[in-house]
């Protein structure tokens, strides 16, 4: 099917693509095509704002050009290709629109603050919105959305410099989460301090170090189709450009960066963003992994998955690698401005940075008995549940990672950060506060040390 053909003859009106504000473009969108589960999110308005939420994050960064400039040139595309070639090129410039301006290249455009990591995320689901009403087949659609959506997580402009001279590092941060509910459903306006440290991150350097990092989707399918293996695995592989440390990042709680250990390749019954669980419990009764690929994180072929669901391959654990003591010792938190209600008892820092080496293990792989382990590896025999850093798409993230290291025989650092919790705000409703912005900046900045530390030592 050709795109410029179906375009002439479906030649709808011109009109908002049914998403948080206008997008008044070339005539080519057909708005009774359903949106996701996250797109429909655009349009939350929270109490005694006058715009949806997601609208304020995009004009609040200087965005709000992006997707009605992507929608006219789509509906000029002459062909599903050209299309493809078009998206990957617009997903790839609005990463380095974000990264810029995390990083203040330039003058900071918009009202929210420069370390904002929520304007990407906003930003890129109104585009994909966008590209979901474009009248061609399902598939179609489907591929344009995954190229766009790769692209813009930085994940193909990863550019790592070649020699022996220098250090190359990759880094991982996460979009927003949990964003339904909270009081008048307020948790829509929650970011991610890793997504917000892989911006501040990206391209830069640290002495003979070079860092680039990109983000993930806070949703399962998407890392069974393998974007976390295809954006790093490449530069595991053998080569002139092969990296040196690979760290990925998220969120957890508190005032204390934790340090996982102990990686599981169970998934939990959180859903994702997408409000997709492949593993919910049964009769409040966690499943068992045997013979259920929907509980166990599995591996597309292209990056060695078995042909047929297997217990044991991949493995049930993986271990982190990172250079821990050296990252505890570094005392990364003593630069950093403690934000208002830090509860770290130490006034001294910023965070806290603790090793964390516990998990629970299924004993019995058949039997739904569960037992909490700490400072000592799973057994062999043993079935996971959770790692340290329990059994989400972050546990998930840390297991990939480390796997892709053992997979293709690296000893390089490789293993999971877990941050303190951002969403600190003084108000209910409003986008941004200063309080918000203290607990991100804190957290971007103690993390960027904590890599810093794992480049010096790689």
């Amino acid at each position: 099917m050709r795109l410029l053909r179906v375009l002439a003859v479906m030649s709808l009106a011109a009109g908002s693509v049914a998403v948080a504000g206008p997008a008044r473009a070339a005539g080519c969108l057909d708005p009774s095509v359903p949106l996701s589960v996250e797109e429909n999110r655009l349009t939350v308005t929270l109490p005694g704002q006058d715009r949806p939420f997601a609208r304020q994050m995009i004009e609040g960064a200087g965005f709000q050009g992006f997707t009605p400039a992507l929608v006219r040139r789509l509906c000029a595309a002459r062909s599903p290709g050209a299309a493809e070639k078009l998206l990957a090129r617009e997903g790839e410039k609005l990463w380095h629109a974000a990264v810029d301006r995390a990083q203040r290249r330039g003058p900071v455009r918009g009202s929210l603050p420069y370390s904002d990591d929520r304007p990407l995320y906003w930003t890129r689901i109104e585009a994909m919105a966008a590209i979901r009403q474009l009248p061609l087949f399902s598939g179609q659609r489907l591929q344009l959305i995954e190229t766009f959506d790769r692209a813009s997580r930085g994940m193909p402009d990863i550019n790592l410099p070649a020699g022996s001279k220098v250090k190359r590092v990759i880094v991982s941060g996460f979009d927003p989460y949990t964003l339904d509910g909270g009081v008048g459903g307020n948790n829509i306006r929650h970011g991610n301090p890793s997504g917000a440290t892989a911006l501040s991150l990206d391209g830069t350097r640290h002495g003979n170090a070079f860092i680039e990092a990109y983000t993930l989707p806070v949703s399962y399918p998407e890392f069974r189709r393998g974007y976390l293996e295809d954006t790093v695995g490449p530069f595991m592989r053998p080569g002139p450009r092969q990296v040196d440390a690979s760290i990925t990042v998220s969120q957890a709680g508190g005032a204390v960066f934790n340090l996982e250990q102990f990686n599981a390749r169970y998934h939990g019954v959180s859903p994702g963003n997408d409000n997709f669980r492949p593993c919910a419990a049964v009769g409040g009764v966690p499943q068992l992994a045997v013979n259920n690929p929907e509980c166990t994180i599995t591996v597309v072929d292209r990056w060695g998955g078995p042909a047929t669901p297997d217990l044991r391959d991949p493995p049930q654990w993986t271990s982190a690698t990172l250079p821990v003591e050296a990252m505890i010792a570094a005392d990364t938190g003593a630069d950093v401005p403690r934000p208002p209600g830090d509860t770290w008892p130490d006034e001294s820092v910023a965070f806290g940075v603790v090793h964390r080496t516990s998990y629970v293990e299924f004993p019995d792989c058949t039997a739904p008995e569960r037992v909490t382990r700490d400072g000592v590896p799973p057994s062999p025999q043993s079935c996971s549940y959770s790692g340290g850093g329990g059994n989400y798409l972050s546990n998930e993230s840390a297991y990939r990672n480390t796997l892709l290291r053992d997979r293709l025989g690296l000893s390089i650092p490789a293993g999971h950060i877990h941050t303190p919790d951002m969403q600190h705000f003084e108000t209910d409703y409003e986008p941004s506060d200063a309080t918000f912005d203290a607990w991100r900046l804190a957290i971007a900045q103690q993390t960027r040390n904590l890599v810093h530390v794992v480049a010096d030592e790689a």
